[in-house]
């Protein structure tokens, strides 16, 4: 130990013989410690207390055996088993009690060493040196300890980021529970937006102003040029935007005189990500320097992961948007509205999607659901959706259609499967053809507040099998038709013939009309999905000479 690490250390020198006590003292001070007496433990006892509230217990304590209120040995044991106290390393000391089962009782009782006295001021010195430097190694490796359960703690928190928000915001926190102080952390994204968040013990509500984003972003970006990986810089206070950290905190660790940077980026055009902590002209070094930069590592990489999906995403409801319109064009004689309502859980893109096709034949409607949630199942769900309004053209017959398309996913996506319901309507006769591959069935829901499941099932597209004929029944102007997709309906640990049954209730008591419908069903059962839902519903309007009369029979 050298001696300006021995200048910093504090002994508590316990001993009832004031001369003894002065001289253990005296020793001590010589090389180089500074010394507290107390001549009793009542005294120690007190003492520490007071030390343990300001802050400062002593390094060692040096405990006679033989004091007169309690014996050096139980006063160890106390020690030891009080939790402020429990790390404090105690060397005993005795010139009455020195056989071998003396040493034994002190080890016992948590002592760290024994000493026999009088000793040479040497010994003295060297076994307090020795006490003191394995106590702090033991603080240090406890420190480490400590340090690496918060890091890995917020590794977990930063990894469960669902959003660039949200990582920002578990990084700041972290990096203020590793460092004792202030932080702030920073994402830059792709298009250059600035995600930021600090920790709770920030110097203001907001930014001063929005001048101090783009300061911000500057610095990050001139501090990762031609780095990749972890770099740290600090980055002078007049350069460094005002409002993130106190200038003058209360604390005494005196005038901010800079920010300590943190920055990372996974690879070369990967998102740049910054940990910021004030650093003050009188505050120590914080010593968790490579913990803050292993954090911000694994922030850069989930920033990457985050930022990479938000862009899916992006693309994915682009698509969905643009190839399921809120409205669809109407058909002469009949009535058709749609509904879809995305995932409410933001990591899920279905593939869930609708249709409604004048042909030849009358009214096609269909709606499906591709198997998966990701930009692919989008994807190939476009991909579905054009190739039926092409094939419609030549043979809407749903048969036809059904078979075709599995056709398409088996040539073009092996591994994709999809359900499927297809539903031809004779606008002026109300005669339907249904072909239905692995969905729910269509619902007829009628104003007399009955509603019946269409008997049509059949495999699901994709896996090649045969497909049945399809199913027919005529619908009534006061039948609706309703295409549903399992989202609507779908609960985990739920029969889904339960799930179809409280379906069918609901849409019997419904509202009149296709629109209240929909919207009646969604009300009651669409609330906190984790499944993208879509419906189509149907209706024939009396506007023809043939419903006037009655619908005509099919044959």
């Amino acid at each position: 130990m050298s001696a300006k690490a021995r200048a910093g250390t504090t002994i508590l020198v316990v001993d009832d013989v004031a001369a003894s006590r002065y001289a253990l003292g005296a020793v001590l001070r010589r090389d180089g410690h500074r010394v507290v007496l107390a001549a009793s433990a009542g005294d120690a006892l007190i003492e520490l207390d007071v030390r343990r509230r300001a802050g400062r217990l002593p390094d060692v304590a040096l405990v006679d055996v033989g004091l007169p209120d309690m014996s050096g040995f139980d006063l160890c044991r106390r020690l030891k088993e009080t939790p402020p106290f429990a790390a404090l390393p105690v060397v005993h000391f005795s010139a009455a009690r020195i056989a071998p089962a003396d040493r034994c009782l002190g080890l016992d009782a948590g002592g760290e060493a024994y000493l026999t006295v009088p000793a040479e001021p040497e010994e003295i010195q060297a076994v307090v040196r020795a006490a003191a430097r394995g106590a702090r190694h033991r603080s240090d490796a406890e420190a480490q300890a400590g340090h690496l359960t918060r890091l890995a703690e917020t590794i977990l928190a930063v990894q469960s980021a669902r959003c660039p928000r949200e990582l920002a915001e578990a990084a700041a926190v972290g990096t203020a529970r590793l460092t004792h102080g202030p932080a702030a952390a920073f994402v830059i994204g792709d298009d250059g937006e600035l995600h930021r968040s600090l920790s709770r013990r920030r110097a203001t509500a907001a930014l001063p102003d929005e001048g101090a984003h783009d300061a911000v972003v500057r610095l990050i970006q001139r501090g990762m040029t031609g780095h990749v990986g972890v770099h740290d810089t600090v980055v002078p206070a007049p350069m460094w935007p005002a409002g993130f950290f106190h200038a003058e905190p209360s604390d005494g660790t005196g005038r901010l005189v800079g920010a300590r940077l943190a920055l990372a980026r996974a690879h070369e055009g990967a998102a740049p990500v910054c940990l910021a902590t004030p650093v003050y002209d009188q505050g120590p070094a914080p010593g968790t320097g490579r913990f803050v930069g292993r954090l911000a590592h694994a922030t850069a990489v989930a920033a990457e992961r985050l930022l990479m999906y938000e862009m899916e995403r992006h693309i994915a409801l682009t698509l969905q948007r643009s190839f399921l319109p809120a409205h669809v064009p109407q058909t002469p004689g009949t009535e058709v509205v749609v509904r879809y309502e995305p995932a409410t859980r933001d990591t899920e893109i279905g593939g869930d999607f609708y249709a409604s096709l004048d042909t030849s034949h009358g009214l096609l409607t269909c709606i499906g659901d591709v198997v998966g949630h990701s930009l692919d199942a989008a994807t190939v769900m476009v991909e579905i959706r054009h190739a039926l309004r092409a094939y419609c053209i030549e043979d809407p017959d749903p048969r036809t259609l059904a078979q075709r398309l599995d056709g398409m996913l088996q040539r073009y996506h092996p591994e994709v499967t999809a359900t499927l319901c297809l539903a031809l309507v004779d606008p002026v006769t109300g005669h339907t053809r249904v072909a239905n591959a692995g969905h729910i069935p269509p619902l007829v829901v009628g104003d007399d507040g009955t509603a019946h499941y269409v008997r049509a099932s059949g495999p699901l597209l994709g896996l090649g099998l045969d497909r049945p004929p399809p199913t027919e029944t005529v619908l009534r102007p006061t039948d609706r038709l309703l295409l549903v997709t399992d989202g609507l309906i779908e609960t985990r640990g739920t029969d889904l013939a339960e799930s179809m049954e409280h379906l069918r209730t609901v849409a019997a008591e419904a509202p009149l009309g296709v629109a209240a419908l929909c919207d009646t069903l969604l009300a009651c059962l669409g609330h906190g999905r984790d499944d993208d839902i879509a419906l189509l519903a149907l209706r024939l309007r009396a506007d023809g000479q043939d419903l006037r009369d009655g619908p005509k029979d099919p044959a």
